[in-house]
């Protein structure tokens, strides 16, 4: 039976998202609660852009060192040979790669004004995957760009030739959340039984149904008989009404009904780190988590009618589909209303020392408690935030990953 598996791209679409933005050591940090989670494969960031190179570069060390086990960092970049060059150029080191072209006839003849045809999409993506190949990767993904408004038959073709050139999956982006979970059903359906390639599904919520859409179309490249790749974001963040939530999705794979007896995860998910990975998302993004978001908003187990508080407590069955304490929650909150001291980029050794100490971490010398404290000053710069307790024994327990993940070289 095939499996269903994720690829989170927070740290690519999710910081797409207009308005919003994480620093380097953010984006190592989700990546690390990914890990932690299960989660298949992280889209770690775009290997051509410049000032991410450090940051993806001391990110594939952090997995060569046995750090981010299992998890695969995969890069994104358009399906241009030059991009591909320059990919390697910046981070000799990737492994995973998604190549993106769009290949809808509205993209076509609205991006490329006549420039291109359908015949040059494929030459082009094929091109750029034989490129790509000739460069080691592991694994490849072509992403096809409003596949969801893109002819089928073109998209069965397109899909051939990714394979026929060394593709491993062919990603279905319903760009602009166009589908339904009928229409992506079929599509990936026909998709993968037409073609023998996996699918990976990539939705937006712009009509509310992105995890919807999501399980559908995971579950109509399993019953093409192929495995099927799910794409999410933390708390659902990314461009315009967002992407398909990784939490929600989770429950959605292994709660509802029915669906868990028939169709398997690729690998086992850690449910519990589902409320950490929340809570720092929305501490790093700034966006508060809402009161009705699944499984972590404020109100997801809060009950306040009495037939339903009644059977709550009598059998927290009767009126909750899975536990608070599944997904890590329960703990005290405890909030500082006296004295605090907080590290940030005007620190002092002392503050320092005393806020390590309450981590019980403890250095060598002064001048190892100095330099760890330089790092969370420029930490703090580049976040412009308080950063918690798991960022600062990062920080303390990865210096040098952490002052590359640090380091800008600006254009001469």
């Amino acid at each position: 039976m095939p499996k269903i598996y994720l690829i989170d791209v927070t740290n690519r679409d999710g910081v797409q998202t207009a308005k919003l933005g994480l620093s380097k050591l953010e984006k190592t940090m989700i990546n690390m609660y990914l890990n932690e989670m299960g989660v298949f494969q992280s889209e770690f960031g775009f290997p051509t852009t410049r000032h991410e190179s450090r940051y993806l570069q001391a990110n594939l060390e952090l997995a060569e060192m046995g750090v981010f086990q299992p998890i695969h960092l995969g890069g994104w970049i358009r399906a241009v040979i030059d991009d591909v060059k320059t990919a390697f150029v910046l981070v000799p080191g990737l492994k995973h790669l998604n190549l993106s072209i769009s290949t809808s006839e509205q993209m076509i003849s609205g991006k490329f004004r006549g420039r291109k045809k359908g015949q040059d999409i494929i030459d082009d993506m094929a091109a750029a995957v034989d490129a790509a190949r000739s460069m080691g990767v592991e694994s490849l993904g072509v992403n096809a760009e409003d596949a969801s408004r893109t002819d089928l038959k073109f998209l069965i073709k397109f899909a051939l030739a990714a394979k026929e050139h060394g593709a491993d999956r062919l990603r279905y982006c319903d760009t602009l959340g166009y589908d339904n979970p009928f229409t992506i059903y079929e599509a990936t359906r026909k998709l993968a039984k037409k073609t023998g390639i996996p699918i990976e599904v990539h939705c937006h919520g712009d009509l509310g149904m992105a995890v919807a859409n999501s399980l559908a179309g995971a579950k109509g490249a399993v019953d093409g008989g192929q495995d099927a790749y799910i794409n999410t974001t933390i708390n659902g963040i990314g461009e315009r009404a967002g992407n398909a939530d990784l939490l929600a999705v989770v429950l959605a794979l292994t709660k509802s009904k029915g669906f868990a007896d028939k169709y398997e995860l690729g690998n086992p998910i850690d449910l519990s780190v589902a409320w950490k990975i929340a809570k720092f998302a929305s501490y790093a993004f700034g966006v508060p988590i809402p009161l009705n978001q699944p499984g972590v908003g404020a109100n997801a187990f809060a009950h306040a009618s009495g037939i339903h508080a009644d059977g709550v407590l009598k059998d927290p069955e009767n009126y909750e589909l899975y536990s608070y304490e599944e997904l890590g929650r329960g703990e005290p909150v405890y909030v500082e209303t006296g004295r605090e001291i907080i590290a940030g980029q005007y620190s002092g050794i002392s503050g320092f020392s005393h806020v390590m100490g309450e981590l019980e971490v403890s250095f060598a010398d002064e001048e190892e408690a100095r330099e760890i404290l330089e790092l969370v000053r420029y930490a703090n710069v580049a976040s412009h935030r308080p950063l918690v307790e798991e960022e600062l024994l990062f920080i303390a327990k990865y210096p040098k990953i952490v002052r590359k993940l640090l380091t800008m070289t600006p254009l001469e």
